[in-house]
């Protein structure tokens, strides 16, 4: 880069960043900077997360069913879809800074009230609500992202800051375990909502706005015309199927269809994803030295084929099958956010993100685990998963549909 035109401080008020270059190089500043959006991530993903290994502790004070307590995660997945769904207008009238501004010190807001809360069904709304405010984050730090860092290290920045996510699905419970040494469940709640909150201020003063075209909104006249999105979309279905939604489901088959001891069952699964950290980072930096069409390609294709192989009755492969299956298939996830990114242009890229994610959870992380739940009571969880995995093997060849790629 030009000795006169180093990127200014990322504090520097009143400067759009559309004035200055974009950093080239993962360091100093730049990496200063991506750690920092990473943790924001981390928040953000764990403000859902840490609902799962609370759930007990609610039941007992709330006295309510299973099925009850586990709808709240229900309401967070309808709130986060329809922020998604909406993303558009929160950055189009806000601007991409001041969105995530509002989705960090939200979600704060609504942790505060929860420890104050004495019915379930108040409960609901503050987890649809909260739903709301961290489904904001994504479709704005995305097109942020691609317009701080240069084209040539999208890869390695979008997949470290993706590696958050995987990182709190396998922390939370134990961020859950820890806390719980020190105050009630609902202090949890307290802490995430002061962390939320700071990190949110500091952003507003050190982050500087991007500067996007509030004129024409391409939504529904432009943007869903586009056959990328839906190619993308579909890919994200089985993405999130054969990962997040599977996930939901394969204790139970592990216990039920497999007969493990529940212990032994959740030790195992666990562990598994601690390929999916490892992989979520250097995903970024393949990207970033091979042909992006064929990594996408071969990670969904992988993803199904392991998806398959995980039917094995055999618990010594089945060990070494969800390990593999768990790093292959997060590996997918930050790779699909540099293709939009690429295939999109920067009006367009946080709405598309926001549609094609919007896919995913309703049908991946939603409808999937249902159908393999619905296999399991009338055939076996094995035909679930099997027809699971080769559809998504199936879907991997509308990647060669994805011209823009090439």
């Amino acid at each position: 880069m030009p000795a006169d035109k180093k990127p200014l401080p990322f504090g520097t008020p009143n400067v759009r960043l559309n004035s200055m270059e974009k950093f080239q190089a993962l360091r100093g500043q730049a990496l200063l900077f991506l750690l920092f959006i990473w943790f924001l991530w981390f928040l953000s993903f764990t403000a859902r997360t840490i609902f799962s290994p609370l759930l007990p502790l609610m039941e007992d004070e709330f006295r309510i069913s299973h099925a009850t307590a586990a709808s709240l995660l229900t309401f967070i997945a309808f709130g986060y879809s329809l922020s998604l769904f909406l993303s558009g207008i929160f950055s189009g009238l806000l601007g991409l800074k001041k969105s995530i501004v509002l989705s960090m010190v939200g979600s704060s807001i609504i942790f505060f009230v929860i420890p104050f809360l004495s019915a379930f069904h108040w409960l609901r709304l503050l987890a649809f609500t909260l739903g709301l405010t961290t489904g904001i984050y994504l479709p704005s730090i995305i097109p942020l992202i691609t317009e701080y860092y240069h084209e040539k290290i999208w890869g390695k920045t979008i997949a470290i800051h993706d590696s958050a996510a995987s990182l709190s699905i396998f922390a939370a419970p134990f961020i859950a375990l820890f806390s719980l040494r020190f105050f009630p469940w609902k202090g949890i709640f307290v802490v995430l909502g002061s962390l939320s909150f700071l990190c949110g201020v500091l952003f507003f003063f050190v982050c500087k706005e991007v500067k996007t075209n509030r004129g024409k909104r391409p939504f529904l006249s432009d943007l869903i015309r586009r056959k990328p999105l839906w190619i993308m979309g579909i890919l994200w279905i089985f993405a999130a199927g054969a990962n997040l939604g599977l996930y939901f489901v394969f204790p139970l088959y592990l216990t039920k269809e497999l007969r493990m001891d529940v212990e032994s069952a959740n030790t195992i699964f666990g562990l598994s994803r601690l390929g999916g950290i490892v992989v979520s980072i250097s995903a970024g930096f393949f990207v970033d030295r091979f042909s992006l069409k064929k990594i996408t390609f071969f990670l969904v294709l992988t993803t199904g084929l392991l998806t398959i192989a995980l039917t094995t009755r055999d618990l010594g492969w089945l060990k070494v099958l969800l390990f593999l299956h768990a790093g292959i298939a997060v590996g997918f996830f930050p790779v699909a956010l540099v293709s939009i990114s690429r295939v999109f242009n920067q009006d367009m890229r946080g709405q598309a993100t926001g549609l094609i994610v919007t896919l995913g959870v309703i049908f991946g992380i939603g409808l999937i685990p249902y159908l393999l739940g619905l296999s399991g009571d009338l055939l076996s969880f094995r035909v679930g998963i099997f027809l699971l995995g080769a559809l998504t093997c199936l879907s991997s060849g509308l990647v060669y549909y994805l011209r823009e790629l090439g």
